[in-house]
């Protein structure tokens, strides 16, 4: 089986090799253990924002496919990446070293045996200092507390009722998941965009507790600009969503690939 990871980077040069040989020998583990029927072909998928410090080129050394995409966003890179991508399952993860890249295969075999559509990790299971700030655990905490009031009608197919992290950048899911969500968002929204979208449009989705680590480098995130531009998106979203009756779903991502449309 054809399988692809998608990572977006912007300038990870101290943490993109380690993260790609992290994964390379787990999923060369895993086509020993798990996969021995029917191995699976990973392709990796490198959306690199234009970055400055030498992190494509050691990307593309550690064998990956290096796409650069000089329009900004987090959004961006990974509508980029997933047009790219040739698997049947995709995967994703930051370049920066906090996502678990080593479970990714674990998480495809449980994708396959659940005969799931969507998984998503949840960071907060096990959270500490080092690896999140206090002011982005409250961020983090107040936008998963307004998509629960606010989406509550549609999340009660979900285990816990809810989604525990709806910022986690960590997802294995079907390409055919693509055929039916609907991707708009080029920035930080993006996250909380396609989980929002997998669980509207009835798809099997599930959420996984993860380790997330401390990340090389500088973050790129600004709390409170990026944490106000979610909670706008979860509100906007939200009455969108409630027009549908009227005005109808709009078109998912993996159709307007098909009519040969960019992504936009």
């Amino acid at each position: 089986m054809r399988a692809s990871l998608v990572i977006p980077t912007l300038n990870e040069s101290g943490s993109i090799g380690s993260v790609l040989r992290s994964f390379r020998s787990s999923a060369e583990a895993a086509n020993r253990t798990l996969f021995t029927a029917d191995p699976l072909n990973w392709e990796i998928l490198v959306v690199d924002g234009a970055s400055t410090d030498g992190t494509a080129q050691l990307a593309a050394h550690e064998g990956a496919r290096v796409l650069v995409e000089p329009r900004r966003g987090y959004g961006r890179a990974y509508k980029t990446g997933f047009a790219a991508a040739t698997g049947e399952v995709l995967a994703t993860s930051d370049g920066d070293g906090t996502y678990p890249v080593g479970e990714i295969p674990r998480f495809v075999r449980l994708l396959l045996d659940e005969q799931l559509d969507f998984l998503t990790g949840n960071r907060m299971a096990f959270l500490d200092r080092r690896s999140m700030t206090t002011e982005h655990q409250i961020g983090n905490r107040l936008l998963n507390t307004f998509l629960r009031v606010a989406y509550h009608h549609y999340l009660h197919d979900m285990p816990a009722r809810t989604i525990l992290d709806s910022q986690s950048g960590f997802w294995v899911f079907r390409r055919s998941a693509l055929d039916r969500v609907a991707l708009t968002q080029d920035g930080m929204a993006f996250s909380e965009e396609l989980k929002i979208e997998a669980v509207l449009r009835g798809l099997k989705v599930v959420e996984v507790p993860i380790h997330y680590g401390e990340r090389w480098g500088s973050p790129k995130l600004s709390t409170w600009r990026d944490g106000m531009g979610n909670l706008l998106f979860l509100a906007s979203k939200r009455l969108a969503v409630a027009r549908e009756l009227k005005m109808g779903a709009p078109i998912p991502f993996g159709r307007q690939l098909e009519a040969g449309a960019p992504p936009a």
